[in-house]
């Protein structure tokens, strides 16, 4: 098998899911028998923004013949990997260069996990909803648009309320009795807002 780990690893980050790896060539006369190309080996350590570590899975990249450096794609916002790159011959895999740690940027969040609305009365309903499940970063606040829907399905006026991140429900007051809503939800990091998740509801008719 070779005998020596490629030099010199180098990672640049280009967004929150890619990554670039650049590897020193081994010489030559170290590979010890026909060089087929390089392996990196990488796997995410944690995320960010959760503290959970689970069953860690490593991943294999095959780049052949004398390349010197290769693409990750695929990767996981706001999360920290790390890698390792080694030459391959026809009887096997060289040693590994020592673990390089790297970090992706936050992304966008995924769309809320749910949004219920519940106790309707004359002029109020209240909302509920859960953080998304990929949060992709740090959650820097949800926003909630809505607008009523009259009769002939046509849309009223929209209204749009910026609320914190630590917030799980609001009571939405001074609303219309007897009367259709369409709400649009979603949240946002530093990047940007995730994609939004609607749910409809109508407040009472009478007491």
């Amino acid at each position: 098998v070779p005998m020596v780990a490629p030099g010199n690893v180098q990672v640049h980050v280009i967004n929150s899911t890619l990554a670039k790896v650049h590897w020193d060539p081994v010489p030559l006369k170290t590979v010890r028998g026909h060089l087929q190309g390089y392996k990196v080996y990488y796997w995410k350590v944690q995320s960010l923004s959760r503290r959970n570590r689970r069953h860690v899975e490593k991943k294999i990249l095959t780049f052949r013949g004398n390349k010197t450096f290769g693409m990750l794609p695929g990767l996981e916002p706001f999360s920290s990997y790390k890698l390792n790159v080694r030459v391959v011959n026809g009887k096997g895999e060289g040693p590994a260069s020592p673990d390089k740690v790297f970090k992706t940027p936050e992304g966008v969040p995924s769309s809320p996990s749910f949004l219920k609305i519940t106790n309707p009365t004359l002029d109020s309903l209240t909302l509920e909803w859960g953080s998304p499940t990929h949060p992709n970063g740090v959650l820097t606040s949800y926003t909630l648009k809505f607008q009523p829907i009259n009769n002939t399905h046509e849309l009223g006026p929209l209204v749009e309320i910026r609320i914190p991140a630590n917030e799980s429900s609001l009571i939405l007051k001074n609303l219309n009795y007897s009367t259709r809503y369409k709400f649009y939800f979603n949240a946002q990091t530093s990047v940007g807002s995730g994609s939004q998740i609607t749910e409809e509801a109508v407040t009472i008719m009478d007491e």
